[in-house]
């Protein structure tokens, strides 16, 4: 039997009150008395906190409160059956049955993976009904125990349809989510008969029920990301709500949950492949820059629940929508925030540049609101803001003992800018501790952020800048890893995240970083600098030559991320006197801005006769998108047009990263294109290079499209 739920944790066909808070309370008063909890205060506190965030109400009269708490020592499930029933939110009326979730902090996979399945089991109709069936709290243990998989499941488990096999074990009717990591699929209609035999990471589509499976070749392909800020219940049931509507239109599905158990990425061919994508999400998607481009219909987890049918239906529609919502790569930078340690099957080589960029996305934040504070702070007070920086940023005079109404004798607007200064000083201070614990968070999930962070200050310490970040991260991530993969006594197991591989693995990355390897990376960082301050001439075009065709090679990729995170993990090593990473940024910001504009001039007006009406449309938004430095605005016209576009665009790129480094044009700021024109430094120039490098992508694909012809398709084999 499992040991989540008991029979005093079960109340059946009481008066709870008419509302949900009475309802948690009581539940949570269970809790404690069963001594799987130390404090009812701090319970149900967290559980209301939780459910402030969204109703916990779903379909079929059932309702499933949860939370994380410090208070609770033993994952715990308390059920109630109440009459009357109360309102929890769900569309379509009150509950009558309420689960209680309760996960210590630091929970092991095991027990999440079986709450997950337990909430997952809840959108059953077979489960449900004989849940409002049973006589007993102990029909009740059994019942939950079967669906879990813990135990045979009484005959009535399967009275709604199905067989009580199929109930206990949650088999599924081919509407299955990637990454849930449930011990079999669990999320199929009432009465399914489906083979349930996939691993807990099988990859499978919502395209068919049992043996009968779509012939996916033929079907419409979409794939989902669920998450919720537990990550316990919801995030699991909107993934199978999702796949069972998908199932019924015959659209292949597959759902990445991002949750508390273990997640799994989807294959990136999956990804590839996809029409478009769907976010039943209420916290940041993780790494989501894997799915820029795609059309995306987004809304709360909730919502994934409630109305699975009409998500799948707009995915659908925005298919063929030119001016459909996208997801935005973030013009370089992207969005991604992988966590998790798991990495999904890939190699050593792809997980260490997963790693990178997702460090460098999390830097960004720091860079670009520290930059552009830096950039106010010196348009508020003026150049002798910059050279007086020490004496007013440091609180001699202008910020020491004065406030807003207190301003000192140079009045309000420098004061300002001397604060603003400070701030964006501040900010840019967390730039490389922030980047190692983030590539150290890529790697070992949360227990490897403070390890990270320690490593990246250290290495702030040790002179050795953004490379000793970098390897800081890497060092912290990988031994929090492997710390996390030891085999420890269950007692230990809510320590391992929380105290030991935190203090274990900042003593083997910081150690190693401050006792051996800082001081050759400070020396290295050195002559990089030096290296770097001494470019004039050539040198410098030639950089610039090859950061812009890097930037115009693949639209927010791989390549274009390698030069994007160069320049932005650089760029706090820049100052007035060594504005060489100022001035990369530059170069690498207008060199981002090429492609979409240059689609945008040729297809709007350059040749528009040449382009369809769905690509013109496009080009309408690319002028915008280019503006804002989202390179992924030219994806469009790559995707029908590959051969043609990708070199205009990478000559464009050359173009305008030639010109910004060949005339000293500087950015303080990472991102934001034309938008942040007070952090440009010599903006005639930026905006010369811009021009440029757009007019030659637009003229050499018209060129290209009316003088090459475009590659044909192999012919098919003759078939005898």
């Amino acid at each position: 039997m499992s040991d989540l739920i008991t029979p005093d944790l079960v109340t059946l066909d009481e008066d709870l009150g008419t509302d949900k808070s009475t309802v948690i309370a009581h539940l949570a008063r269970g809790v404690v008395a069963a001594g799987r909890a130390t404090s009812y205060e701090d319970l149900y506190a967290d559980a209301m906190g939780r459910e402030s965030k969204t109703a916990t109400g779903v379909p079929g009269g059932i309702a499933i409160p949860h939370c994380r708490s410090a208070a609770v020592t033993r994952p715990t499930l308390a059920m109630a059956r109440i009459r009357p029933a109360v309102d929890w939110g769900a569309k379509d009326g009150p509950a009558d049955i309420v689960f209680f979730i309760a996960a210590p902090e630091g929970a092991d996979q095991e027990h999440l993976q079986l709450l997950a399945k337990l909430a997952r089991s809840l959108i059953r109709k077979d489960f449900t009904a004989s849940l409002r069936a049973a006589t007993s709290p102990v029909q009740i243990v059994e019942l939950v125990d079967g669906a879990l998989g813990l135990g045979p499941a009484p005959e009535s488990a399967g009275s709604a349809g199905g067989s009580g096999g199929a109930a206990a074990a949650g088999t599924a009717t081919g509407a299955t989510a990637v990454g849930s990591n449930a011990d079999s699929r669990d999320g199929g209609q009432a009465g399914g008969t489906g083979d349930g035999g996939h691993g807990a990471d099988a990859p499978a589509s919502a395209g068919g029920t049992g043996a009968t499976h779509t012939d996916t070749s033929r079907s419409r392909h979409l794939v989902a990301v669920t998450a919720c800020p537990t990550g316990i219940a919801h995030t699991y049931m909107a993934a199978d709500s999702l796949a069972a509507a998908a199932a019924e239109r015959g659209v292949d599905l597959q759902v990445e949950t991002q949750g508390s158990a273990k997640s799994t990425p989807l294959d990136p061919s999956v990804i590839r492949n996809a029409e478009a994508v769907i976010f039943a999400v209420d916290v940041d998607v993780r790494d989501k820059g894997r799915f820029a481009g795609k059309p995306l219909i987004s809304g709360p987890v909730k919502r994934g629940i409630d109305e699975p049918g009409v998500m799948i239906d707009e995915a659908l529609n925005a298919v063929n929508d030119p001016n459909a919502r996208r997801v935005s790569g973030g013009g370089g930078g992207g969005e991604e925030n992988e966590g998790g340690s798991g990495s999904g099957g890939e190699g050593f080589g792809g997980q260490l540049k997963r790693a990178l960029l997702t460090g460098v996305s999390y830097m960004i934040p720091f860079v670009a609101g520290g930059g552009l504070l830096i950039a106010l702070g010196f348009l508020l007070g003026g150049y002798e803001l910059a050279l007086s920086v020490d004496d007013v940023a440091n609180g001699d005079r202008m910020l020491d003992g004065t406030s807003i109404l207190n301003p000192p004798p140079e009045g309000v607007i420098p004061y300002l800018g001397a604060v603003f200064w400070k701030i964006g000083s501040l900010s840019m201070g967390f730039l490389v501790p922030a980047l190692a614990g983030y590539i150290a968070y890529a790697l070992a999930d949360r227990p490897g952020i403070a390890p990270g962070f320690t490593a990246g200050a250290v290495a702030v310490f040790m002179d050795a800048g953004f490379i000793g970040g970098i390897i800081g991260g890497l060092l912290a991530g990988y031994a929090a890893r492997w710390i996390g993969g030891w085999n420890v006594p269950s007692w230990m197991r809510g320590l391992m995240p929380v105290v030991i591989i935190p203090l274990l693995a900042s003593i083997i990355a910081s150690g190693l970083m401050m006792l051996v390897l800082g001081g050759p990376i400070a020396a290295l960082t050195l002559g990089l600098n030096d290296w770097l301050t001494g470019l004039t001439g050539v040198a410098a075009i030639g950089l610039g030559i090859i950061l812009g065709l890097m930037m115009g090679s693949d639209l927010g990729g791989p390549i274009n991320k390698v030069a994007y995170a160069f320049a932005v993990a650089g760029l706090g090593e820049g100052s007035f006197e060594n504005q060489v990473p100022w001035e990369i940024m530059a170069a690498v910001m207008a060199a981002g801005m090429v492609p979409p504009l240059g689609m945008a001039f040729a297809s709007t007006v350059l040749a528009k006769n040449q382009f369809s009406m769905a690509l013109r449309e496009n080009g309408k938004a690319a002028w915008l998108l280019g503006a804002a430095f989202i390179s992924e605005g030219a994806i469009p016209f790559a995707a029908s047009d590959f051969f043609r576009v990708i070199p205009s665009t990478m000559l464009g790129g050359a173009v305008a990263g030639a010109i910004c480094l060949g005339t000293g044009v500087t950015s303080q700021a990472p991102h934001g294109g034309i938008f942040v024109f007070f952090a440009i430094g010599n903006l005639l120039m930026f905006i010369v290079a811009i021009l440029a490098g757009a007019a030659v992508t637009g003229f050499v694909y018209v060129a290209l499209k009316r003088y090459v012809k475009p590659r044909k398709k192999a012919e098919e084999p003759a078939i005898a």
